[in-house]
């Protein structure tokens, strides 16, 4: 009976530090994240920057919806037209999905500037991330979903912002030289 207490006691350790492991794991995962995602949104970002991405990530906020790195390179690096882009003020909160899945929320508070006007967003975004990469970027401004077949009450409107958003996309692309990095 005692070799079984044992057994018992000693197991629930092993599973108590898993679950510790995991969130120290995922945990790490934001930690190495934050700092890309804020030169991302900081117009700072470099060719390292976007590594954080799989090859086949997607980037979707209400004006664009990108697919593939080059694409998301392209979405951020169009982010130069203001002279100013930073996210100012932010708290993540990370969950364990599966086994190398974990999903990451950051709660908020961007500010551009154009034109000598300042523009404060309150955003929430959504990270799904795969193996340590980040598969999909949801950036949902003022913390409502994006408009798309499943969440508006007509399909067709919402296709229509999908198509929308896949067509800025397009353009953004072009006039961004395909994703190509900046060499200064």
């Amino acid at each position: 009976m005692d070799g079984h207490c044992a057994r018992a006691e000693q197991q629930a350790k092993e599973s108590s530090d898993a679950k510790s492991q995991k969130f120290h794991q995922s945990r790490g995962i934001s930690e190495l994240i934050m700092p890309h995602l804020l030169n991302l949104y900081g117009s700072r970002a470099t060719a390292r920057d976007f590594d954080i991405y799989a090859p086949n990530a997607t980037f979707e906020d209400p004006l664009m919806r990108a697919q593939g790195v080059k694409q998301i390179k392209s979405a951020f690096y169009s982010l130069k037209i203001f002279s100013e882009s930073r996210i100012v003020e932010y708290t993540v909160q990370e969950s364990a999905i599966a086994p190398g899945k974990v999903e990451v929320l950051i709660d908020n508070k961007q500010h551009y500037k154009i034109f000598g006007n300042a523009i404060d967003v309150v955003s929430l975004i959504k990270l799904d991330i795969e193996e340590g990469k980040i598969v999909r970027h949801e950036d949902r401004w003022d913390k409502k979903p994006l408009k798309n077949r499943d969440t508006v009450k007509l399909p067709l409107v919402g296709r229509l912002a999908e198509i929308t958003r896949r067509g800025s996309m397009i353009v953004t692309h072009v006039l961004m030289g395909f994703g190509k990095d900046p060499t200064s």
